[in-house]
């Protein structure tokens, strides 16, 4: 009978995270959806204003806003 040599191998896995593009992706991610939330409450106001005092009355208070 041979002797047979066994021999004990330690391998280790490393993951890298690139933190600097982790954090843009997700704050670019939160940014479009609050300034897509802030669009359709813009939007949901604007329609319920023309359904509620008509589309002229709208532009008349919008321009007298403005013009003063």
């Amino acid at each position: 009978m041979e002797n047979a040599m066994t021999t004990n191998t330690n391998t280790t896995t490393r993951t890298q995270v690139e933190a600097g593009y982790e954090t843009s992706t997700f704050a670019l991610g939160a940014g479009m959806t609050m300034a897509a939330l802030v669009g359709i409450w813009g939007f949901a106001c604007i329609a319920s204003a023309m359904m509620s005092m008509g589309p002229m009355n709208v532009v008349k208070g919008y321009l007298t806003a403005i013009v003063g």
